[in-house]
This record gives structure tokens, sequence and C-alpha cells, in this order.
């Protein structure tokens, strides 16, 4: 039984799109994409040039001032108009969001209606962002602040979720009356293309949106531009490090969401199914490549053997399959360095003392061509250790045991990142005690991504990065305060 390859003709054709103009390459190199199922290509993509982000940038600049000053009622409409459409077609990305990086069929629809319900959320925000008035003291005056947009807004998107990572930005920064230039990634390019097409096919004028498709170089040449008034990068801790880097030389504001190693606590009193089933969740969304996945299993001394025997059992059942079809729920993970370098993470946990509990080997047979690695469960694993610490990106779940509250706060928490964090408990007390002493930007109490919603803050602490999307903490991250302060005394010429 082989795997089915992606259809081209299926996929989108405009790597970028500038002033709403769709160019099928651009000046860079060509690019083949590799789908990750099949270890076969998809297309050539002609990646962009700093040439071409000099071109989007400029049509971006062109067009801020007419979006700038939109009505808000008439932005808040287009919005709505936005997400109608991605709401009435999201089966349509299902074909580049499988394409692109192995995302399972099953999930991917669902990626549609999570871009339909961002701007919809914040498309009702465009008229009503307001400032406020400041009472003075030391002579009549009437001060008061106003939010506006910086202007253009530079968004570079990591492969293993563009789609969900560039709606979660690009979203509130139209509805604060930003521009935008996107860089879709090379290793996942499609559904960010696919993006870029609808929201122009909604209406949003020329220039508002402007998509690059490109790698490192194309990211650089964004961040260094002049012409780019902030950056919003969502990726890996060592790319952010040369962001920052780069955008201290022009004082440049940049918006960080990164990695994390995020722990699923478990106490005795929890539900362990519930528990286990959630925990799973860790190594099975985005086939485990996802940044905010709780991948670290701190399991209380009193349940370890039997929460460990029943996600190991949990685990076997899980088949890694074809991503387009509709039953599968694993896919593979992005390529085979990924798989060579999370395999090796494994073998070095084993040697670090961990056991095997489920999976822990690439699998063969009809598998061979792509880059598939089962649910893996490592059990007995030192907190200090490599895979306990540093990010897998791969269906890899960890666990270390504790035997106080107190202890498992500490081994959460020791570790340099602090994204998300998990506790399973039916102690009231013990939940908002926990979730108010761990350093993460994210806690769900008996819960495992729930609260990744529009409506709702996401961002980390620590290593894991600085900023919100999401809520209005995300709204106002593409906001700036100014503040104006207006004389109301009397001129002496018209005493």
């Amino acid at each position: 039984m082989g795997f089915r390859d992606p259809d081209a003709e299926a996929l989108p054709r405009f790597p970028n799109i500038i002033g709403g103009q769709r160019e099928e390459s651009g000046s860079g190199q060509r690019i083949p994409h590799i789908y990750p199922a099949t270890g076969k290509v998809t297309r050539e993509i002609g990646m962009a040039s700093a040439g071409d982000v000099d071109r989007a940038v400029a049509a971006a600049r062109a067009a801020f001032p007419a979006w700038r000053a939109m009505p808000g009622d008439k932005r808040r409409d287009l919005m709505f108009k936005v997400a109608a459409l991605f709401e009435a077609k999201s089966s349509d990305f299902v074909p580049s969001l499988v394409s692109e990086n192995g995302s399972v069929a099953m999930v991917a629809p669902y990626m549609g209606y999570d871009a339909a319900q961002k701007f919809r959320y914040f498309g009702g925000w465009c008229d009503k962002i307001h400032g406020r008035t400041i009472p003075m003291w030391g002579g009549p005056a009437h001060d008061y602040v106003a939010f506006e947009p910086y202007g253009v807004v530079g968004v570079i998107v990591p492969w293993n979720g563009p789609l969900f990572a560039a709606t979660m930005v690009i979203a509130p920064a139209l509805a604060a009356g930003n521009c935008i230039v996107l860089k879709s990634p090379d290793l996942a390019p499609y559904s960010v293309m696919k993006l870029v097409e609808m929201l122009h096919e909604a209406g949003v004028p020329d220039g508002v949106a402007n998509l690059v498709t490109g790698a490192a170089d194309v990211g650089e040449a964004m961040v260094a531009h002049p012409g780019i008034d902030k950056i919003e990068f969502i990726g890996s801790g060592a790319t952010a490090t040369k962001v920052l880097t780069s955008a201290a030389r022009s004082l440049k504001p940049v918006g960080l969401e990164l990695g994390g190693k995020s722990a699923v606590i478990v106490f005795n009193d929890a539900d362990l199914m519930t528990a286990a089933k959630k925990g799973l969740s860790g190594a099975i969304s985005s086939n485990g490549q996802g940044c905010v996945n709780g991948t670290r299993l701190l399991v209380q001394r009193g349940v370890y053997d039997q929460y460990l025997q029943i996600i190991g059992a949990m685990a076997d059942h899980v088949q890694a399959g074809d991503p387009f079809e509709a039953s599968t729920v694993l896919g593979p993970v992005i390529s085979q360095t990924a798989l060579d370098r999370i395999q090796g993470m494994v073998d070095r946990g084993i040697g670090a003392g961990g056991r095997i509990v489920a999976g822990g080997k690439r699998l063969e047979g009809d598998h061979a061509d792509g880059f598939f690695l089962p649910v893996t469960v490592l059990a007995d694993v030192p907190n200090a250790c490599e895979i306990a610490q540093n990010e897998v990106f791969g269906p890899v779940l960890v666990a270390t045991p504790f035997d106080t509250e107190d202890e498992a706060i500490a081994l959460a928490n020791d570790t340099e990142y602090g994204l998300g964090a998990y506790v399973h408990t039916q102690n009231l007390r013990r939940g908002h005690h926990v979730a108010r002493e761990l350093q993460a930007g994210m806690i769900h109490v008996n819960g495992a991504g729930e609260a990744m919603q529009p409506n709702a803050p996401f961002g980390g602490f620590k290593k894991s990065g600085h900023g919100r999307l999401g809520g209005v903490e995300g709204l106002h991250e593409f906001l700036q305060p100014k503040n104006i302060w207006m004389s109301m005394a009397a001129s002496e010429a018209g005493q």
C-alpha cells in the first residue's frame, strides 16, 4: 500500500503576491518542495529575493494611508467578509495544508474555520479602537491618548503551522490599520499562498497584504528593511536571536512567539483517562510539531506506573498513515533531517536512563519513503537531560515522576521555556495554586489547548518570547499609544 501524492494542480501557484499582482515566481532561486509523507517533490517554488521584498514594502507603504484612513465600520465589514469567505471555503485549504507539511486531513478543515474566527473576532474591534482622556493638573488643559497603527508590519511564520500562525498575526494587525508584508516559509509555502489569494478575493485592497515566499535571506531582508515598522516573528529561539540582532540596528520593535517545552502535571487525584488522552495530544497535534504541545509528563509517583500503562497503550493504538486519509490521526515529521535529529534525541534519552514505553524507532514498510515516527513515550527521564529540556518537535513524550506539589512546580519551571503548561487534578485549590506558580504564558487545568481561541491572549515567558497574540492584548501589539496635550488656558490676546 503506497501513499497518494498531492495533486499539484490543486496547489496554489503564486509564491509572491505584491501590490495585488500574483506572480508565479520570484527573482530568487528555485527550491523543490518535498512532501513529507512520500519524500517526493510537489513542485519547484520560485523564491523571492531582497528586490522582491523592496517591491512588497513599497506596495504596502503606498496602500497604508488609505487603509489607515478607512472608517472603522468599513474595515469591520471587510474583515467580516474575509471571515465569511474563509468559513465557506475552509475545505479549500485542505490540499495545501496536507501537502506542505503532512498535516492530516482530519483536522485540516478546522484551520480554515479557525482563520475565519480570528478575522471575525478582530473585525469586531475595528470600530471600537478608542483612546482615553487623562485629567491634568497645573493649569487648564485637555489631554488624551490615541492609538495608531505602526504602518507596515513584517510577518515571518514557521513551517509547522503557517496558516494558523499567519492569521494569528494578520487579523489583529489589519484590524488595527496596518499593512502587511508576509513571508511564507520555504518548507511549507502553500497554505499561506492560499490565504493571501483569498484575502484579495474577499476584497482587501491591493498592497494591504503582500506575500513573499523565501528562506532565511528573505527574512533577513525584511528585518533589516527601513520601510518595515515592526516585525512579528514566530519560530525558533536561535533564529529569534538573529532577528533581534538585526532589528536592534534600527531599534525596530519585534514581537516574538517562540518555542516551548510545556509540562503536563498529573496529580494522584487526576482523572487518569482524561489526563492520558490530553497528554497524548502533545504527541499528535501537528504531528508533534507544535511549540505549545505538552511534551513533558510530570506524574505523581502514586499513579506513575498506572498512568504510563494507560498512555502507552493509547500510544500503541495511534497508527501513522496517509495524511490524505480522513481516518489518519498521525502524519510525518517535516523532513529526513528532522527525523534523524529526533531519533538521535530519543537514543540519547535512553542512554541517559530513559526506557521506552511506546514507539521509539522510525516506521518502515509502507511508511519507508516518508518521514514517519510512531508516537513515542520515554519514561524515567531525568529532568536535566537533553530530551527533557529541549524541544523535540516530533511525536515524542518524556515522563518523569514526582512526589510533592512543590516538587512538581519546581520541575515544571526548571526549563528555559515558558510557553504553556497543563495541570490535571480534581482539587480546585491545587489547580489555582499550581497555575499561579507556573512560569508560563498559558495554563490549562484539566485541558489541552482549548484556550487557544482568538479572544484569549497567547504568548510566552522566559525564552518562549514576549508580546501576546489574541484578545485585546493581541490587538494592542499592533497599535502605538500617542499622548496629546492641549492647553485650555485663555490666550493673552483674547483677554
